[in-house]
């Protein structure tokens, strides 16, 4: 009997022995009081907490987390009324402030992040509100992050998840915005428009000085083909009249040639000739050679006229 006792107690403080090992989880820390006072803070690892005497006042954990805020009616500087809901990124540097800070601290931050926004955006423009969101983000950040040290929470960012202006404001936005749009594509159509102007400008400005370039291309062309044409005609009457000198031609018969040339160079139309005093005298001498001599006449010589005799008429 005596060691059924015995089994029995020793089972009861092995129990009791088990009750009071505490295993802390990694990033987490836990808060001990011993006797309802702050004792000490716990960090990751096996400990032993006196039955009867500590307790666990608070278990924190280090991890980052998110306060996701509802959406908060906000009033600009301009009296314009809308919804913003933020969210706030934070963590736990000391436990122990965290546990004794404040009562709720969670809500205390939730209900200081709505009250910055507020005084933040108040100062601000509806068009400022919209367009500021980095600058509220570091403004909240600051301010948090600096209000909440005592509380043991470490504020690593804040972000305005959404901005709902009134619908009014909304619609007249998206006017605006349409409005928007179409100047841009007026401007677009403009100004492409007045560059296929000034493409199809500068295509008939280069079209017109290729064809006069061309023109002129093919005049030289011509004359160059007129020169050397005159200059082959000119090269082989030189060699005609050469070809008669070489031949022993007299002078008389170079200035009729010449004579002859200048009748080709009428072409028979109505031209005057003017014939050098040295060509007429030369023919003329030609003309009294050949009636002297009768060298080169071809005119027929005249009948002789026949003499008939006279009758006798006294014997007739």
């Amino acid at each position: 009997m005596e060691n059924y006792y015995y089994y029995i107690g020793g089972g009861v403080v092995l129990f009791i022995l088990l009750l009071c090992i505490r295993v802390v989880p990694q990033a987490n820390e836990y808060v001990v009081e011993r006797l309802g006072k702050y004792l000490k803070t716990w960090g990751a690892g096996l400990h032993f907490l006196v039955p009867l005497i500590d307790r666990t006042a608070n278990k924190v954990t280090l991890k980052e987390q998110v306060l996701d805020s509802p959406p908060q009616p906000v009033i600009t500087k301009d009296n314009v009324t809308m919804q913003i809901d933020t969210v706030v990124y934070f963590k736990v540097f000391d436990a122990k402030l965290f546990t004794y800070g404040a009562v709720n601290p969670i809500s205390a931050l939730s209900n200081l992040t709505a009250t910055t926004l507020r005084n933040i955006v108040g100062e601000l423009e509806l068009d400022d509100t919209l367009t500021s969101r980095d600058t509220i983000n570091g403004k909240m950040t600051e301010i948090l992050d600096s209000a909440t040290d005592q509380w043991g929470i470490k504020v690593n960012r804040v972000e305005l998840k959404n901005i709902i202006p009134p619908a009014e404001i909304q619609n007249a936005m998206e006017k605006q915005m349409k409005a928007e749009r179409d100047r841009r594509e007026t401007l677009l159509e403009a100004e492409g428009h007045k560059a296929a102007v000034i493409t199809r400008a500068e295509g008939d400005k280069q079209a017109l000085i290729l064809a006069a370039e061309g023109e002129r291309d093919a005049r030289i062309a011509r004359a160059e083909g007129e020169a050397k044409a005159t200059l082959l005609a000119k090269k082989a009457e030189a060699d005609g009249l050469a070809a008669l000198k070489a031949a022993g031609v007299d002078s008389a018969v170079l200035e009729l040639k010449k004579y002859e040339a200048l009748i080709a160079m009428a072409n028979g139309t109505a031209s005057k000739i003017i014939v050098p005093t040295d060509a007429v005298d030369m023919t003329k001498a030609n003309v009294m050679f050949s009636e002297t001599t009768g060298l080169g006449d071809v005119t027929p010589a005249a009948p002789k006229a026949v003499k008939t005799k006279k009758g006798d008429p006294c014997c007739d």
